[in-house]
Formats: C-alpha cells, sequence, structure tokens
C-alpha cells in the first residue's frame, strides 16, 4: 500500500489572525483556501479549531505543547527577528548559533506553535568562509559533506 505525505496541519484558534501572521509576517502565499482550512504554498496548512474538533471529534487540542515547529529559512534572518520584535511576537530565543553552526531563532505563531527561522546552510558556508575558515574546516563544522560547501563557496543558489 503505497501513502503520499502531503503536509503538516497546525489548528488555530482565529484563522484572520493566524493567516495574517503567516502571510505578512513569514512572507506566505495561500495556496488553497477552504474557509475553516488553508494551505500555503510552503507546504503546510492550518485549520481552524472549532471546525477540526467537529470532524475529529476531539475537543482537548492543546496549545503551546511544544512538541513540534514548523521551519523556514531567510538570508534576512536579522531583519525578520526585527520586524518579529516590532509586532510583539512572544520569542523563545534570539538569533543563536546552533552546534552546526547555523543561525536561527524560534518564536511562537498567535498560537503558541513553534516557528524556527534559520539562514540558508550556503549562508552558513560563506559566513564562516567570511570569517577565514576553509572549505575543510566548515566541512568539519557543520557536519556537511566538502562537495556541498564547495558548491555553495561558488555562489551557487542556497535551497
Amino acid at each position: 500500500m503505497k501513502v503520499k505525505f502531503i503536509c503538516p496541519l497546525f489548528v488555530v484558534r482565529d484563522m484572520d489572525v493566524s493567516r495574517k501572521f503567516y502571510e505578512n509576517m513569514l512572507g506566505q502565499e495561500v495556496e488553497h483556501d477552504f474557509g475553516e482550512n488553508i494551505s500555503f504554498r510552503g507546504g503546510f496548512a492550518i485549520h481552524l479549531m472549532s471546525h477540526y474538533a467537529s470532524l475529529t471529534g476531539q475537543n482537548d487540542i492543546i496549545f503551546n505543547s511544544n512538541n513540534a515547529e514548523l521551519y523556514f529559512e531567510s538570508v534576512e534572518i536579522a531583519a525578520l527577528r526585527d520586524a518579529l520584535t516590532g509586532s510583539g511576537v512572544r520569542f523563545i530565543h534570539d538569533i543563536r548559533e546552533q552546534p552546526w553552526r547555523q543561525q536561527v531563532m524560534r518564536f511562537y505563531d498567535p498560537d503558541g506553535h513553534i516557528i524556527e527561522v534559520g539562514e540558508p546552510l550556503g549562508c552558513t558556508a560563506r559566513r564562516l568562509s567570511g570569517s577565514g575558515m576553509d572549505a575543510r574546516q566548515i566541512s568539519e563544522a557543520m557536519g556537511v559533506p566538502q562537495q556541498a560547501i564547495d558548491t555553495w563557496l561558488q555562489g551557487q543558489p542556497t535551497q
């Protein structure tokens, strides 16, 4: 039996608030708007809590469970952080370097779902190169094959 994965779905309390957050703050584009369910071109969906509960028969939906996240990338991570800060978004942590040297930040969407935004790995490689590391050192630090590092350092697109 073959099963095709389509997308992750987050349940939201207020469709208008959540839609505006994902469109205006994170630049996501709506692919399909079914009213109680909206899918975004980025490959995820949001579903209105009241409708979702009526479909599943489950009324004990738990928000702020901190057990999943949506991951995005941006080459303008600092500018995005500043915009989010000005809009009152609740941060889990500011931009910080992960063990594989990528800079990321995590925050909550309006319903308490974790959102992570990181710099593209190609940007990480170029940033490390600018600090004086060679391709071999970057490969070791990031845990990424040197062939990928070489491609990124040659200015090839990142993701």
